[in-house]
C-alpha cells in the first residue's frame, strides 16, 4: 500500500514521504491516526504542500543546527508549573510547555515534536531534555522546573 505522511513516524520517513508499508498497517494503524493518506495523483500535489510547511519548520542545514545546539545548552530554561505542598506537579509536564519555555530562552523555534524526555517530569527541580534538532545534532537542555 503506498501512503504519504502527514506527520513524522519513527522507523518510516517524515511529512511528506511517500512509503510503502504492508496493507494491514496502513489501513488499521497509520490512516486511522491520521499519520497518513493514500496515495492517490491527486493527493501527490499534497507532497509538495506538505514538504513546503516542513522545511519552514526544519532546521536549514547543519552548521545552523550546531548554532541552535549551542544556544539551547548555554543556559538553564526555567518552565513554571502548578504544584502541591510536596513539590509534586499537578500532572506533568508537557512537551508543548517545554518547547514554549525553549523557544522564549533561545529565540529560536522549537517544535515539540523533536523533544524528548526519558520520564514524565512530575516532581520540581532539574531534570534533563534531549532536543533533536538535526539527524546528527541532539542538545541536552538543563530544564529547571519551578513553581508558579
Amino acid at each position: 500500500m503506498k501512503l504519504i505522511l502527514t506527520q513524522e513516524v519513527t522507523g518510516l520517513g517524515g511529512p511528506g514521504d511517500v512509503v510503502e508499508v504492508k496493507d494491514g498497517y496502513g489501513r488499521n494503524y497509520l490512516v486511522p491516526r491520521g499519520v497518513a493518506i493514500r496515495w492517490t495523483r491527486g493527493a501527490e500535489k499534497t507532497v509538495e504542500s506538505i514538504k513546503a510547511a516542513r522545511a519552514t519548520r526544519a532546521v536549514r542545514d547543519l552548521g545552523h543546527a550546531e548554532e541552535i545546539k549551542t544556544k539551547l545548552e548555554a543556559n538553564s530554561v526555567a518552565v513554571k508549573v502548578r504544584a502541591g505542598a510536596g513539590g509534586r506537579l499537578f500532572g506533568a509536564v508537557t512537551t508543548a510547555e517545554i518547547a514554549e519555555a525553549l523557544t522564549a530562552t533561545s529565540g529560536e523555534q522549537v517544535d515539540k515534536r523533536t523533544i524528548a524526555i526519558k520520564n514524565p517530569i512530575r516532581a520540581l527541580g532539574n531534570h534533563e531534555v534531549s532536543v533533536r534538532l538535526h539527524d546528527e545534532v541532539s542538545a541536552t537542555v538543563a530544564l529547571n522546573v519551578i513553581p508558579a
